[in-house]
């Protein structure tokens, strides 16, 4: 089969790889049917992170079942299904717990020892812990398997920064990034009744989908003045922040907003911004600092309610449309920023 490679900075390659095949008893055997490149991996494309010539890239990711093995109960051959960007056995205690991401038996698709999304196939392990079957009545409607897709990653993350910022019906959100991620956070706060929405960000096209999505101000610079701006626009802060880049500066900026007693929901890949947090200020103002990694497949199901019933479209942030051909020029169209996020139709 076909799958994407990572050999060194700026290069990822679409090449021939063995075939997956069932290595144990709760595997499953999954065709691709849709893909995403992610922001994240734009960290490992521009060399940003330790990865070797070899491995497999892709974390999001949809398909049609095509085995599973002998132990496997909740999916079946012909089953459509999407995965979150993290595999969990569903079973141990933090699975227990709601938070797949620490399973002591998971891990993440991609890398050295794992199958990646952007591909024809992969062998995914725990397939009752992690696949979620998508409802028959939807799985042939394309528009819908659209707006289901960014479940996988970026909405279940954007999700998690709001419920972690403690986002509830009324109140004042900021948030910092206008990536898919951050977009995505916009469109959770609206979910969960925020009733004024600030987006950080410098780009008018992804601003006027944040506007889509139910921001309602925009601050487009950066540093002490952005800070400046959104502390006056609030009169004092915003009652939640969320987190939605990773960098030094991004935290730096969502600690300075965010109003005392709030608190900010970190979820951006932290480059930079574990080497200083200002504790004094966070203890002085009574700021709450919650986040990480989302446990995705705690939240895919109540989120896939919402895309079903028509409650909930995140499909706008897949403004690129690319083949498994495509996959290199879908990298580097995200990280000219000329796309937000490129969807894989293999």
């Amino acid at each position: 089969m076909r799958a994407t490679v990572y050999h060194g900075k700026g290069d990822v390659r679409v090449e021939n790889v063995p075939d997956p095949k069932i290595q144990q008893p709760t595997d499953a055997i999954v065709r691709i049917t849709h893909a995403c490149i992610c922001g994240s991996d734009l960290w490992f494309y521009r060399g940003l992170d330790d990865w070797q010539p070899g491995w497999r890239t892709g974390h999001e990711w949809m398909g049609i079942v095509e085995a599973v093995g002998s132990e496997v109960r909740t999916v079946k051959k012909g089953d459509r299904v999407l995965a979150p960007f993290a595999f969990s056995d569903g079973t141990c205690e933090f699975c227990a717990k709601g938070l797949q991401t620490s399973c002591v038996h998971g891990g993440f698709w991609g890398g050295k020892a794992n199958d990646g999304g952007q591909a024809e196939a992969v062998r995914a392990p725990f397939a009752d812990g992690t696949l979620v079957v998508i409802p028959p009545s939807v799985e042939n409607d394309d528009t819908i398997l659209t707006a289901i897709l960014p479940l996988t990653d970026v909405m279940s993350t954007g999700h998690h920064a709001a419920v972690s910022a403690g986002v509830q019906p009324g109140k004042t959100v900021a948030v910092v990034g206008d990536g898919a991620v951050g977009l995505c956070g916009v469109l959770a706060a609206r979910r969960l009744g925020a009733e004024r929405i600030i987006i950080l960000g410098r780009h008018d096209k992804r601003l006027e989908l944040a506007r889509l999505f139910g921001a309602t101000d925009f601050v487009s610079s950066r540093g002490e003045q952005a800070v400046a701006e959104v502390m006056e626009m609030t009169k004092g802060g915003a009652e939640a922040v969320l987190e939605c880049v990773g960098a030094q500066s991004a935290m730096d900026t969502a600690l300075g907003i965010v109003r005392p007693g709030g608190a900010v929901g970190y979820v951006g890949v932290p480059h930079g911004s574990s080497e200083a947090v200002d504790l004094s200020h966070m203890f002085t103002s009574n700021i709450t600092l919650r986040g990480g990694v989302a446990p995705a497949r705690a939240y895919i199901p109540e989120l896939l309610a919402d895309v079903v019933a028509g409650k909930l479209d995140p499909s706008p942030v897949l403004d690129l449309t690319i083949d498994l051909n495509g996959v290199p020029s879908g990298y580097a169209a995200m990280d000219e920023r000329k796309a937000i996020k490129a969807m894989v139709k293999p």
